[in-house]
């Protein structure tokens, strides 16, 4: 059981632990989720997707939330506001696309409206079940304007992508940390910006702290968030080198079998139940 009076805030990632195998919020989950906004929880959703495709997810809570997306680089307030946005300078990005790349690798450039690829990447589009936020395949030389909110590089050969990884932190300077948020997407973000920094600027707009707060998570892009958190907690599907970081963390169960809301359901709502 939870022990401190004063939690007040939910945060949570999507991929691999609100969302179940199918790439969907459970009636479950959307029930318990709906308990705990009655009960006064703020609730905060920090994903590493783009926010046309991600807020058609959060819909299914039917309750308002924050949506932080592309690993903090855009906030929207439980209204539809744009409350933060930061992009990514285009000199920065051609200095990474300038790298020797594999060619079979897949890179993506979220911008605004759409996203930038150099092919059709059947894995990648299935997290998405309707196309809010579509492609559009690209030739990334005859580019001009490269500034985008996120750059992540996609393949099923976590081995190819380590490699990559090295070779980009060898750039140095570099404005860029890396983290996978599974073993096949690795993802770029500037330094200053990442999901932690997004739910800070949240917390203080709701006169709240990490210390009344809980977060789960399951990738390395929710690594700081889960650090930080008065309690946070990792998902049993998460990358074991994530667990092996985080030793301190409580594991709690998969995605695929509701272990947020369950959680959620035994150590809070309960709770409150007995008081």
């Amino acid at each position: 059981m939870i022990k401190t009076p004063n939690l007040r805030v939910i945060a949570t990632d999507l991929d691999g632990t609100l969302l179940n195998a199918a790439h969907t919020i459970s009636t479950y989950t959307k029930e318990i989720f709906q308990e705990l906004y009655k009960q006064g929880y703020t609730i905060i959703v920090a994903t590493g997707r783009h926010h046309k495709d991600a807020i058609q997810l959060t819909k299914l809570l039917e309750i308002p939330v924050y949506l932080v997306t592309s690993n903090g680089a855009r906030i929207h307030t439980p209204e539809n506001d744009l409350f933060f946005a930061f992009d990514i300078e285009s000199d920065a990005i051609q200095n990474i696309l300038s790298l020797d790349i594999d060619d079979s690798i897949t890179t993506v450039l979220f911008k605004e409206e759409f996203w930038l690829t150099n092919k059709h990447n059947l894995k990648l589009n299935s997290f998405q079940k309707e196309l809010h936020y579509p492609p559009q395949i690209v030739d990334f030389k005859q580019v001009s304007d490269l500034s985008a909110i996120k750059l992540l590089f996609v393949d099923e050969d976590h081995q190819k992508l380590l490699q990559l990884d090295n070779l980009i932190k060898k750039q140095q300077p570099s404005p860029f940390e890396t983290c996978f948020s599974l073993p096949i997407c690795l993802e770029l973000m500037d330094k200053s910006i990442d999901k932690s920094y997004a739910i800070a600027k949240i917390l203080e707009k709701e006169n709240s702290t990490f210390q009344q707060t809980i977060c789960f998570g399951d990738g390395f892009n929710d690594e700081k968030m889960l650090s930080q958190a008065f309690k946070g907690l990792i998902m049993n599907n998460a990358q074991q080198t994530l667990k092996d970081k985080l030793p301190h963390l409580e594991i709690i169960g998969n995605n695929h079998d509701d272990a947020v809301a369950k959680y959620l359901k035994t150590e809070v709502l309960c709770k409150i139940e007995k008081e």
